[in-house]
């Protein structure tokens, strides 16, 4: 699908029966102004502000790179959440494969397929940058992103990550 194109979705969803037209969800790439819905979402998920972290997204992933993502969703004109994710290639042995490293849905839209219209979107922008498998790392006892991504078919890959503490 052609980047900031809806079009398709939207009449497959309403061709489908599957949803109202004030119950579409439309996904595009983000833009400036999105940015402080993006910083309001994550510090109210994860309870930490870190403006110069997303300001920093917000720069790498907007510019005429491929492969980069940083997509928002909206219904009815209102963001209601957002994706990041990259082709990454060859790390660790790994062939070229998409990272979905961050996502966030408003917790009030949390059960209105709004992470997975988002998760849809950047897979199929990974399949045309040539890819056929998507990865993430989240952390083993957030339960509600893992319920997530498991029920996206995502299930544990042939990596383990490994640590040790610097202190």
């Amino acid at each position: 699908m052609a980047e900031g194109s809806t079009e398709r979705p939207r009449r497959l969803e309403a061709a489908r029966g599957r949803t109202r037209p004030e119950r579409i969800v439309e996904v595009r790439p983000v833009r400036a102004e999105d940015l402080p819905h993006v910083i309001r979402l994550d510090r109210r998920n994860t309870g930490t502000e870190k403006r110069e972290y997303w300001r920093d997204l917000f720069e790498r992933y907007t510019r005429a790179e491929r492969n980069r993502f940083f997509l928002v969703a909206e219904r009815n004109g209102r963001f209601v959440g957002f994706i990041i994710g990259e082709v990454r290639a060859w790390e660790f042995g790994s062939p070229p494969c998409g990272w979905v490293f961050a996502i966030g849905v408003e917790p009030e839209m949390r059960v209105s397929s709004v992470g997975s219209r988002l998760m849809d979107e950047i897979c199929e922008r990974f399949k045309s940058a040539g890819v056929t498998k998507v990865r993430t790392m989240l952390a083993r006892d957030d339960q509600l992103v893992m319920s997530f991504f498991r029920s996206q078919g995502m299930m544990a890959g042939p990596f383990i990550q490994l640590e040790k503490s610097l202190d």
